[in-house]
C-alpha cells in the first residue's frame, strides 16, 4: 500500500500560517520577478486566475475582487516543506520526497487502518506545522496519486466525487464498481504520467477518462507512445511498476537561472549574476557528492520587448578535470560569459547549468600540461569547500562567497523584484514574529 501526501496550495498555505487574515481571501504568489502567478488559492482559482498567468493580466482584480498578490518567499517555503516532510516520514518506514509539497510513503508492513493513519497524519501536520494536506492511498503509486487528486477535488468541488473521499481517500475501501465510477469521472489528462502532449493523442484514440485508460491495451500503448505509458496503464490495473525511491539518483544536470528586475547591459553586472548562479549550483553539486565536467552558460534578452534588439547566445565550456570546486566553476562560467557577451544589448535573463556530472567520490584527477597547477591538492580543495559550505550553513546563504559574486551595491539593478515578499519567519532571526503583550 502506497500513500501520497500533498500540501494543498503549498505556497499560499505557507503564507496563511503566519498571516491568518489571508484565510478565505483570493491570494496568488508571484514568480521571482513578480511577473507571473505561480501559486493560487482556491478563491483565486474561482476568480479565473490561471497558473503561470502574467500578473499584469490579472492585476485589475486587486481593485475589483480583492485579489492579494505576494512575492515568492522560497526560503520560507523550503523550510516549511522540510518540517512537513520530517513529520510525514514518521508514519511509514520509507519515504520518497517527490516535490516541495508532495511525498510518497510506503505503508507495506505497517499495521492498522491506512485511512485512520492518514487522518491522524493530516491532523498532526495541520497542528504542528499549520499546513493543510490531502492524503491518497492506493496499491500502486499511480493509484495513490489518483486517490490524492480525488481527495483534493472532492474537498474543493462538492459533487465531483463522493464526499466521504474528501481529504483522505483510500481506494482499498472502495468496491470495484465504486472505483470504476471514480475513474469514469476523472479526465485522462488528470492522471499522473499523462502529459499535455499525450492527453490529446489518447482522446483522439477514444481514451477520454481514466477508466478508458485502465481498460486499454498496455502493451499496444507502450508501442505507440512510450514505456512510461505502458507502466501507467499497468499501475492503474493494480500491478505495481514503480517503487518508493527513498534514495533517489543524483541529478544529471543542475541549473540555476533567473530573470532580472531590470535589463542588464554591462558586463561587470552579468559577471556578478553568473558568478552567483555558479556558486549556487556548485553548492548543490557538492550536496549530491558529484563532480562536473562542463559548464553551460546562457544570457538572453526579453522576447516580449520587441523594441529591443534580440540576442540569446549560449556557450558550453569543458573543464580540464571533473570538479566541484566553486572557484573553478565560477572561473569557467565567467570565461564562457565573456565569450558570448556583446555590448549594446539589454539582457533580462541568465543561467548556469552544470552538465556531464559524475560521482565525485570516484572522479579521476588528471594532469593537464597546459593548465596552471592548482594551489591546493585535491584533499585541500575538498576541505576548503567543506568549510565554505559549513560557514554558509551556519551563518546564512552567501555569508561567505567569492568576490566576483558579491553585490557591488545594496540594491543591484539586476536584483529580482520582490516588492511584496513576506518576512522569512522561520529562517531569519531579524524577521521572526514578535509577540507583544
Amino acid at each position: 500500500m502506497f500513500a501520497l501526501v500533498d500540501v494543498n496550495n503549498m505556497y499560499v498555505s505557507c503564507e496563511r500560517v503566519f498571516r491568518p487574515s489571508l484565510n478565505g481571501k483570493p491570494v496568488v504568489v508571484l514568480s521571482n520577478n513578480d511577473g507571473a502567478c505561480i501559486a493560487r488559492s482556491n478563491e483565486a482559482k474561482d476568480l479565473g486566475v490561471q497558473m503561470a498567468q502574467p500578473w499584469f493580466e490579472v492585476k485589475h482584480l486587486e481593485r475589483s475582487a480583492g485579489l492579494i498578490a505576494l512575492s515568492a518567499n522560497f526560503e520560507l517555503y523550503g523550510d516549511m516543506s522540510s518540517r512537513m516532510m520530517t513529520l510525514a516520514a514518521r508514519y511509514a518506514p520509507r519515504q520518497e520526497i517527490y516535490s516541495i509539497d508532495e511525498c510518497f510513503l510506503d505503508f507495506g508492513g505497517v499495521p492498522g487502518d491506512p485511512a485512520a493513519i492518514g487522518r491522524e497524519l493530516r491532523q498532526q501536520v495541520l497542528r504542528w506545522v499549520g499546513l493543510p494536506t490531502s492524503v491518497g492511498f492506493g496499491p500502486t503509486k499511480t493509484l495513490a496519486k489518483l486517490a490524492n487528486h480525488v481527495a483534493k477535488t472532492a474537498d474543493r468541488k462538492p459533487g465531483s466525487y463522493p464526499p466521504e473521499l474528501a481529504q483522505v481517500c483510500h481506494f482499498g475501501t472502495l468496491s470495484a464498481d465504486a472505483l470504476d465510477d471514480v475513474m469514469r469521472r476523472t479526465d485522462v489528462g488528470d492522471i499522473w504520467g499523462v502529459g499535455r502532449k499525450t492527453a490529446p493523442k489518447l482522446r483522439a484514440a477514444g481514451i477520454a477518462t481514466v477508466l478508458d485508460l485502465k481498460r486499454a491495451d498496455a502493451a499496444a500503448l507502450g508501442r505507440q507512445l512510450s514505456v512510461v505509458m505502458q507502466k501507467t496503464v499497468r499501475e492503474l490495473q493494480g500491478t505495481p511498476c514503480l517503487e518508493v525511491d527513498d534514495d533517489p539518483p543524483a541529478q544529471q544536470q543542475i541549473l540555476c537561472s533567473r530573470s532580472f528586475g531590470n535589463p542588464v547591459t554591462e558586463l561587470p553586472d552579468l559577471i556578478e549574476v553568473v558568478s552567483g548562479f555558479a556558486t549556487r549550483v556548485a553548492r548543490r553539486l557538492r550536496e549530491q557528492h558529484s563532480a562536473c565536467s562542463a559548464v553551460h552558460v546562457f544570457i538572453r534578452t526579453s522576447p516580449y520587448r520587441r523594441q529591443d534588439r534580440q540576442h540569446a547566445p549560449t556557450a558550453t565550456l569543458p573543464l580540464p578535470r571533473p570538479t566541484s570546486d566553486t572557484r573553478a566553476l565560477v572561473a569557467a562560467a565567467v570565461k564562457a560569459l565573456r565569450g558570448i557577451y556583446k555590448p549594446g544589448y539589454r539582457y533580462l535573463k541568465a543561467g548556469v547549468m552544470l552538465v556531464d556530472l559524475q560521482n565525485g567520490r570516484h572522479a579521476q584527477d588528471s594532469l593537464d600540461l597546459f593548465d596552471e597547477p592548482e594551489p591546493l591538492q585535491p584533499d585541500g580543495r575538498r576541505d576548503l569547500m567543506a568549510t565554505l559550505d559549513a560557514l554558509n550553513e551556519r551563518f546564512g546563504l552567501d555569508a561567505v562567497s567569492l568576490a566576483s559574486s558579491a553585490r557591488r551595491s545594496a540594491r543591484s539593478t539586476h536584483a529580482s523584484r520582490q516588492e511584496r515578499r513576506s518576512p522569512r519567519y522561520t529562517t531569519r532571526l531579524d524577521e521572526v514574529i514578535v509577540a507583544r503583550a
